[in-house]
């Protein structure tokens, strides 16, 4: 056991081009050498790309363009999203890792990434930190043909830097981090979206102070910052000075405060305030059934709907620009699972905030404040009968639809022409499974 305080060494390993990379190996062919892309072309050619192979890369397609990006002159495999499947070829991955190491030593970041504190099995096997990564990438690509890349350094931030900023630079697909080549290396690195954390808003905040890398962070004054962006100043300045106090124990034992159900998808075209109105009533249904299959209870919603961008190309430029969402918060005035307090809350919101003559792309709802479902109470003006012939309907429609299917059971909306549940309850992440 390696004594409180001592340093600390982790990998984080990335699965190359992973949905592609199965989509090859499964065909028996070489990614390196393959030109494939990873999309589902029946949607239209404006669909993103989930992934394409390094050989595309390498000619210039840029990942995750569109089908329309792609040089109509370049021959290409397309293969449609299969999502159960690469969810099984990164279960079996994961399996692999746990042949060199404990469970509890792993934080799967995603389902193409995974963190691994390899303190104690550096000693264990008798290697240096990057002769182990080596060896996990090498049994990962010879079992599953899925090649990897990796990043090492003291705490999480910096392993995590190391592979994105880093291995792409090495001949081994290995990036390696300490405190001093941090400095050197990634302080005056440009953009600073290519540092874990930081998005696009935080980078273009940043920018309005004349701050465009690590180092400019870190030369700015910390109240400056602190007034800018509150407590989330402080992750901010740890990460520009390379510190990282989380560790894989208090990833895989964090609790969040608040908890919340969100459900939301992108349009495959542009959809009128009624047809948008219908999605997002099959929407609350599906929330709904989540909230009575967990047993679980809230007492906020929210909604967000985004406008397509076909209204910006339709202003003169005169006066103020068009909105380009709507939405908002509610409370319900009480914790409940009632799908007719909610979907009464939830498309009240949707009439009142949301543009009767914009094109609509983009419908997300959120179910907030949940909580066990015992903790819901009705209110003195509740209809208590009522209420429980909703909670045993409901409780039986999650019995049928676990046992035959989320299409066994759905609303009548669902089977309006604009509707869309029935092929989305065949997705995995809103794609093919």
């Amino acid at each position: 056991m390696e004594r409180a305080g001592a340093r600390r060494t982790y990998i984080c390993i990335d699965l190359k081009s992973f949905y592609a990379s199965v989509e090859c190996s499964d065909r028996g062919l070489d990614p390196f050498a393959t030109d494939l892309v990873v999309a589902d072309p029946e949607r239209s050619t404006n669909t993103i790309c989930l992934a394409i192979t390094p050989s595309l890369k390498a000619k210039g397609v840029r990942n995750r363009c569109r089908l329309r990006d792609i040089p109509e002159d370049m021959a290409y495999i397309t293969a449609v999203p299969r999502m159960r499947r690469y969810m099984e070829v990164s279960a079996e991955i994961y399996r692999t890792y746990l042949e060199f190491v404990s469970a509890e030593d792993t934080w799967p970041y995603s389902i193409d990434e995974c963190f691994i504190d390899a303190t104690p099995y550096l000693v264990l096997y008798g290697r240096d930190a990057r002769s182990f990564a080596r060896q996990l990438i090498a049994r990962v690509r010879e079992r599953t043909g899925i090649a990897a890349t990796a990043g090492i350094g003291p705490n999480m931030f910096l392993c995590k830097v190391a592979l994105d900023v880093m291995a792409k630079h090495a001949d081994d697909g290995i990036g390696e981090l300490d405190d001093e080549s941090f400095r050197r290396e990634v302080w005056f690195h440009r953009p600073l979206t290519d540092i874990w954390g930081i998005g696009h808003g935080i980078a273009g905040r940043l920018a309005k102070r004349g701050i465009y890398d690590l180092a400019g962070i870190c030369a700015e004054r910390p109240e400056i910052l602190r007034g800018e962006f509150g407590k989330n100043a402080e992750v901010l300045i740890d990460h520009a000075w390379g510190l990282e106090p989380a560790t894989i124990a208090d990833c895989r034992n964090y609790v969040p405060h608040a908890h919340s159900l969100t459900n939301g998808q992108v349009l495959m075209r542009d959809y009128t305030f009624e047809e948008a109105r219908t999605i997002a009533r099959e929407m609350v249904f599906g929330s709904c059934m989540d909230l009575a299959e967990k047993y679980l209870a809230c007492d906020t919603v929210g909604l967000w709907v985004g406008y397509s961008g076909s209204i910006l190309r339709g202003w003169d430029g005169v006066g103020e620009p068009p909105a380009l969402h709507g939405g908002g918060q509610r409370r319900l005035g009480c914790i409940t699972a009632s799908e007719s307090k909610i979907a009464a809350a939830l498309m009240a919101l949707f009439d009142e905030t949301v543009s009767r003559h914009s094109p609509i792309r983009r419908v997300n709802i959120s179910l907030m404040g949940v909580v066990p479902r015992h903790l819901a109470a009705p209110t003195l003006f509740d209809d208590q009968e009522a209420l429980e012939r909703e909670e045993r309907l409901a409780q039986a429609s999650v019995a049928v639809r676990k046992r035959f299917g989320a299409n066994a059971l759905l609303r009548g909306t669902s089977l309006m022409p604009e509707a869309n549940a029935r092929e989305r309850n065949r997705q995995i992440g809103g794609h093919r499974a």
